[in-house]
């Protein structure tokens, strides 16, 4: 019972700009609700440029594999406009949750992801453009990684637990 209850992970989605912006939040909400992964927690903000560096510096170590000029355009095209940030937990919900996504670059993605379905820029393409990649959303890399960034967007007081209705046949 222990090890099933370990393959129980949390992990982050934070929907960006693009995807808040284009109205398609509900949309791709419901890809991750339809698999039975459950929502204990959600909220919509605004981050300031010291929180993306913990999140993707800090925790993400995005200067160390990609560059500052990639960590710059990333920041200057999430910070355009409100995010909102979701927890979900499931049965391997960090891998569950980057094959609904798809990889990074939207160009690569496969459709029947989400970025495959709803975006297709290129990271060559958006360099030439000095700015971020539009690709609607961020998801966990890893299960220590989403450890890290659930605790840095979410207080322990706003993840809730509830039974959900179809647990018996998701868990």
């Amino acid at each position: 019972m222990a090890e099933e209850k370990s393959l129980v992970q949390r992990s982050l989605v934070v929907f960006k700009p693009d995807a808040v912006q284009r109205g398609i939040v509900g949309e791709i909400l419901t890809r991750f609700e339809r698999v039975g992964l459950k929502m204990i927690g959600m909220k919509m903000v605004q981050p300031t440029k010291e929180h993306y560096q913990s999140h993707y510096e800090t925790i993400g170590k995005m200067i160390s594999r990609r560059g500052e000029k990639a960590f710059n355009y990333v920041v200057d095209y999430i910070m355009t406009g409100p995010v909102i940030a979701v927890v979900f937990e499931g049965v391997e919900a960090v891998e569950v949750i980057r094959k609904i996504v798809g990889p990074t670059e939207p160009k690569g993605a496969d459709m029947g992801t989400i970025r495959g379905d709803f975006s297709h820029i290129s990271f060559g393409y958006a360099d030439s453009k000095h700015s971020g990649v539009p690709n609607l959303i961020h998801a966990s890399g890893n299960a220590e990684e989403a450890k890290e960034e659930v605790a840095l967007w979410f207080a322990a007081e706003e993840l809730f637990d509830y039974n959900k209705l179809d647990e018996k046949y998701t868990r």
